[in-house]
């Protein structure tokens, strides 16, 4: 049963930081994230390649190569407890086989390893939400739909004890708004098929960690928002609508938790702050370290809130330093260095640094201003306050999101160029024209590649 959050788990800005959340996640080995100390989260992938049948024990190589190197390095660095993200790659999930015995390589050399050294060690399970392409039956029911339960359930069986997907409900409508900054429609599509698809989708996953005893973990709005802030950063679209599009996402993004989703919220979610505003579950995030995956503009207020600190996605390569996810691994261990020694020097310093982090990107890109704790909070108390459905609390999100940077831009606090403040009043515009009720802004909207059937709507 979905459960609408109406208050924000957070009412003081003083303790809305890095490393404790309202409702923090204990795992099995007692790694306790959100209570305290923040963990790093690596995540990584294979070097180009097939994978077949045949390729399946060079795949298995790669990954015990990968999870024995980041062990070793982990236990030089005294971590105090990591989790390894396994994103499994779209071959992964339509054979489910495949993904499970990845993830059961890399559980079984983080358990070795945690028996025989102590360095606490646990597996996120990310299967790659297979639902596109014309052969797609269903969004809930078909191959696609059963392989992801499958990979799901298998991996969990197989000691994964976090459950997360960056889920696609939506994004071939969204994709068509990205192309043509069509506020309208990216609105529409993370409000409608975008949230009914996460309800559906999380009560399964829920259901899976219930009959497995693992942990719900989050969602991700990367094929939408992220989606936006890349070609953002590349000048294909403006960043207010990117900034726009990562505020409204945030809606979609917590419905998993209000669908009994416990986090962490995954780390390219960079709208994860909101849902640790509103649920006060823990979240990763990635920033300057991500940077091996893609570049962006909020590298380091993305830390201001983390209780798990990413990397993305790196290729298992050689560099000079060593293979490439050990040394992501340990840019990401010495990081949380720094935010776990700030906190144990008291709350002023942690308050500090978590400042520091915001003040400098957050004047330099609307983006990284809708990250700052203070908006974050701001907005989601407005937010919750909204009681008439998915599609009026992300329109509600839209306008919040430009306001924030119109009062941003008025106080000296952020900068745009001529043309982003033409996009400004453009976009507010066009919000505030929309229509209050879905259906008649969907009577509007044109798309070749959207079925709504696919959807039961």
């Amino acid at each position: 049963m979905r459960q609408i959050f109406r208050t924000t788990a957070y009412q003081e800005e003083r303790e809305f930081i890095f490393g404790v959340a309202k409702k923090p996640v204990t795992l099995a080995n007692g790694i306790s994230i959100g209570g305290g100390i923040v963990y790093p989260e690596i995540n990584f992938t294979l070097p180009t390649m097939l994978i077949t049948e045949e390729s399946l024990p060079e795949v298995l190589h790669n990954y015990r190569e990968i999870a024995e190197g980041i062990c070793k390095r982990a236990n030089e660095l005294a971590v105090p407890g990591f989790v390894a993200e396994i994103e499994t790659l779209p071959p992964m999930t339509f054979e489910p086989r495949w993904g499970i015995e990845v993830c059961k390589t890399v559980v079984d050399i983080l358990k070795e390893n945690e028996a025989k050294y102590g360095t606490k060690g646990a597996v996120r399970i990310t299967p790659n939400d297979i639902r596109e392409g014309r052969d797609l039956e269903h969004m809930w029911h078909g191959r696609h739909w059963e392989a992801i339960l499958q990979t799901f359930e298998g991996c969990a069986n197989a000691g994964a004890e976090l459950l997360a997907i960056e889920s696609v409900g939506g994004k071939e409508l969204h994709d068509e708004a990205i192309m043509y900054c069509d506020i309208a429609k990216s609105i529409y599509a993370l409000a409608v098929p975008g949230c009914r698809d996460m309800e559906r989708l999380w009560t399964a996953i829920g259901g899976i960690a219930q009959r497995t005893g693992t942990v719900a973990a989050g969602d991700t709005a990367c094929g939408f928002a992220n989606t936006a802030m890349v070609l953002a950063e590349q000048n294909y679209i403006p960043k207010v609508f990117a900034a726009t599009v990562r505020v409204v996402s945030a809606v979609r993004s917590l419905v998993a938790a209000e669908c009994g989703a416990q986090g962490p919220h995954k780390d390219c979610g960079y709208e994860g702050v909101y849902v640790k505003a509103i649920a006060g579950t823990p979240i990763a995030m990635e920033g300057r370290t991500a940077a091996c995956a893609h570049l962006s503009p909020v590298g380091n207020v993305a830390g201001c809130l983390c209780d798990l600190w990413s990397n993305e996605s790196i290729q298992n390569i050689k560099l000079l330093g060593g293979m490439a996810p050990t040394v992501s691994f340990e840019q990401l261990a010495y990081d949380c260095r720094l935010f776990n020694t700030a906190s144990e020097r008291g709350a002023d310093p942690a308050l500090l640094l978590r400042d520091l982090h915001a003040d400098s990107d957050s004047r330099l890109d609307p983006q990284a201003y809708v990250l700052r704790p203070d908006v974050v909070l701001g907005i989601s108390r407005a937010l919750v306050q909204e009681n008439g459905g998915d599609y009026a609390r992300c329109k509600l999100a839209a306008a919040l999101a430009l306001e924030e940077i119109r009062k941003g831009f008025g106080k000296g606090e952020l900068l745009l160029s001529e043309k982003e403040q033409d996009w400004l009043e453009q976009l507010s515009e066009t919000v505030e024209d929309m229509p209050n009720d879905a259906e008649a802004l969907y009577a509007e909207l044109d798309s070749e590649k959207y079925d709504p059937a696919k959807y039961d709507l």
